[in-house]
């Protein structure tokens, strides 16, 4: 049974959720702990690495995209309290995400002769652009919008700024308590991306990928590089638990992280 969903995102990134909505979807699925993690941002709304709400646990966390060399990955940090180092990196991050949003926009609507809603703010991501096709005139719903347009290789993707692995790592270690890979499946090379952990504390051992996964490879690099397992959802609506820690796991995970980073 799923008590802690560890990757969960918020309307202060691309979810659909506002965070004062998170303990009644937790509560809802039978979850007691849940960590925020943004893309690449930290919510404003939570001061400390933990807070708890209506009986719920959240943990302040983020999810940052980071340049591995001849791929990309995303790492996740909990028990967030920032730095201004880490402050300061998100904020550039933002800012190229706004302009990002912008020239991808301007691509779909000047290739679709459509006018786009889309609201060009911090957080700003494809799925917002996406949503936006899905609710325009265009002959496209959401999924088709990243077939035929803004996925990796259509013809408006732009690709944005993200810091190198070890500033990535280096920025999470200061200001959270453990940092962890996460999805390592959803990589071209996951065995690549595993290799990652030996820098790192964690890695995500339960996800919800839709299909079978390698599941003995990457409990031999838990084993290899002593790893804290987490786990989440990767939740950007309001359906929670789909996977994530069962009390165990939590017990070692919450034993592992230090919350006063």
């Amino acid at each position: 049974m799923v008590v802690a969903d560890l990757h969960v995102h918020t309307t202060n990134s691309d979810g659909s959720m506002e965070l004062d909505e998170v303990p009644t979807a937790a509560a809802r699925a039978g979850v007691d702990v849940v960590a925020i993690t943004d893309h690449d941002r930290l919510n404003p709304a939570l001061h400390t690495p933990v807070t708890h709400v209506d009986g719920i646990t959240l943990l302040h966390g983020i999810e940052l995209r980071v340049d591995a060399g001849p791929f990309r990955v995303d790492l996740l940090g909990y028990g967030a309290q920032p730095t201004g180092s880490l402050a300061e990196a998100v904020e550039r991050l933002q800012r190229n995400r706004i302009e990002r949003a912008r020239e991808i926009t301007g691509c779909v609507e000047a290739r679709l002769d459509v006018s786009l809603d889309v609201e060009f703010t911090e957080g700003v991501g494809r799925p917002h652009i996406a949503r936006a096709i899905d609710a325009s005139d265009a002959d496209l719903d959401y999924g088709g919008a990243f077939e035929e347009l803004i996925g990796n290789d259509g013809p408006c993707y732009v690709p944005r700024e993200v810091p190198d692995f070890e500033t990535g790592v280096e920025l999470l270690a200061g200001s959270c308590g453990l940092v962890g890979l996460a999805h390592p499946f959803r990589y071209d090379d996951p065995e690549a991306a595993l290799e990652l952990c030996a820098d790192l504390d964690a890695v995500e051992r339960f996800y919800p990928y839709g299909r079978e996964v390698d599941e003995a490879l990457l409990d031999r690099y838990v084993e290899r590089y002593d790893l804290v397992r987490t786990g989440g959802s990767d939740a950007h609506d309001d359906v929670l638990g789909l996977a994530g820690l069962d009390a165990d796991d939590y017990r070692r995970f919450r034993n592992a992280v230090d919350l006063s980073a």
